[in-house]
């Protein structure tokens, strides 16, 4: 009996070890090149910068006063269509753009920290001639990434709006694991992120048409490495101190919460409003996306806010 339970033991552990190896090669999407090709088929425009080719929107007046919106984790630079196209109407110069590791930008094999957002940001601006003060719009990880390029830049700013701001620092787990948490992006963290989009929502019936937007840039390489990357270094960071001396620079400021926010609970807008010294919009009925879920309170808030000549 022993002799046939060892047997059967070696046997199951053989078959554990095939599935370790060959699940990766059978639940891996990024299969392609993100080059030229790809991109042709994409809206927007195209710049070469420092570490690679970013993707980017800008609609408006020439003449507008420019609005920046810098979207959050994962998903890309159209969790702003509604906002892009409002403001943008109400005469706004308005950019939006792919941070590097997702959408249609590059997939650069670096560290992804607050400097490579900071500079990604700087070198669009320049390279776009954008030199007067700007307004940003910063959601959820856009948040701190606002809060870095302003303390890193406060001439370039005239406003902040924050919007959920991710707060920090999160804890990445066994993601963290160096091998180990990459082999568990490839079968289970990134892989199941369009399934976990409707999470950010209060109301299920309001979520977006947004799978197949969001599983097209999961086709290319390097997407999961970004985003594995980003937790572990960008995301690995307490901005509650930065915030609290953003909020001593004197930059006018707005903050938007969902109150029923999961991703980014609402506990923390409170203290978040008051180290930024900024005015509280509390979003009711909302999760951790208001600007898509509440647009007629969202979209009013931030034009009194963007439009008035006075201390808000």
């Amino acid at each position: 009996m022993i002799p046939n339970l060892k047997r059967y033991v070696l046997g199951g552990v053989f078959l554990l070890g095939i599935v370790i190896i060959v699940l990766p090669l059978l639940l891996e999407t990024e299969r392609l090149n993100l080059d030229e090709e790809a991109r042709s088929q994409a809206p927007g425009s195209f710049v070469d910068l420092t570490h690679g080719t970013v993707h980017y929107e800008l609609a408006g007046p020439g003449d507008g006063p420019v609005v920046v919106l810098v979207h959050g984790f994962s998903v890309p630079y159209f969790v702003w269509d509604p906002t892009f196209e409002r403001l943008s109407s109400e005469g706004f110069r308005v950019l939006r753009y792919d941070l590097y590791g997702r959408g249609y930008s590059e997939r650069p094999d670096i560290a992804y920290d607050k400097t490579l957002y900071v500079e990604q940001l700087s070198e669009l601006l320049t390279v776009l001639e954008i030199d007067d003060p700007i307004d940003l719009v910063g959601l959820s990880m856009g948040g701190p990434v606002i809060a870095s390029f302003t303390s890193a830049y406060p001439e370039r700013v005239a406003r902040l709006v924050f919007v959920d701001p991710f707060v920090g620092p999160v804890d990445a787990g066994v993601l963290a694991v160096p091998g180990f948490g990459e082999y568990l992006a490839v079968v289970f963290f990134a892989r199941t992120l369009p399934e976990r989009l409707g999470d950010d929502f209060f109301d299920p019936m309001k979520v977006p048409d947004w799978e197949g937007r969001f599983r097209e840039q999961m086709r290319y390489r390097g997407f999961r490495r970004a985003l594995l990357r980003s937790l572990r270094g960008f995301m690995a960071e307490d901005f509650s101190v930065q915030y609290g001396g953003l909020g001593r620079k004197g930059i006018p400021t707005l903050l938007f919460w969902g109150r029923h926010d999961q991703t980014v609970p609402f506990i923390h807008s409170g203290s978040t409003a008051e180290a930024l010294g900024a005015r509280l919009v509390v979003v009711e009925e909302a999760g951790h996306t208001p600007h898509l879920e509440k647009p007629e309170i969202f979209e009013s808030e931030i034009l009194r806010f963007l439009t008035r000549d006075g201390p808000d």
